[in-house]
């Protein structure tokens, strides 16, 4: 409604007039007549009209809530199992971190022994070195006693 426009129930409505036509054609004051009063049965469809919009708005609303119930209830179970699918996931991983930590730690300590077990071959290379030269010169004694110059 405009500001400047006046509510009023109690206006006449003529079959060929329509309310918006006499409101700008009469004065307030022949509005208020009683003998320019709505007819009953104008009024009685009247609200009969306005009973099914606001029934249809209402089931529209109804509609629409039980819509964002069923969308917000599908969201919530889906964030629950993308929650437990999620929990799953780093549960395994912990898990594999886990197992692959441990075998790292084995793996590190058997190269530590390898070293040392290395360390004890170097010395037994170096004592076999000492060895081969002995025995090549006991070789080439041996050659020059039994074949004569």
């Amino acid at each position: 409604m405009d500001a400047g426009a006046e509510a009023d129930v109690d206006r006449p409505v003529d079959d060929d007039l329509s309310a918006a036509e006499y409101g700008s054609n009469h004065t307030s004051a022949e509005r208020l007549e009683p003998s320019s009063s709505l007819k009953q049965g104008e009024i009685l469809r009247t609200l009969a009209t306005v009973e099914k919009d606001s029934q249809a708005i209402a089931e529209s609303f109804s509609s629409l809530f039980a819509s964002l119930r069923s969308t917000l209830s599908e969201a919530t179970g889906s964030s629950v199992e993308h929650m437990s699918c999620f929990g799953d996931a780093a549960g395994r991983l912990q898990e594999s971190a886990l197992d692959a930590a441990t075998k790292g730690n084995r793996y590190i300590n058997s190269c530590l022994r390898l070293n040392e077990e290395i360390k004890g071959v170097e010395n037994l290379a170096a004592r076999l070195k000492h060895l081969r030269r002995n025995v090549d010169v006991l070789d080439t004694a041996v050659n020059k006693l039994l074949r004569p110059p």
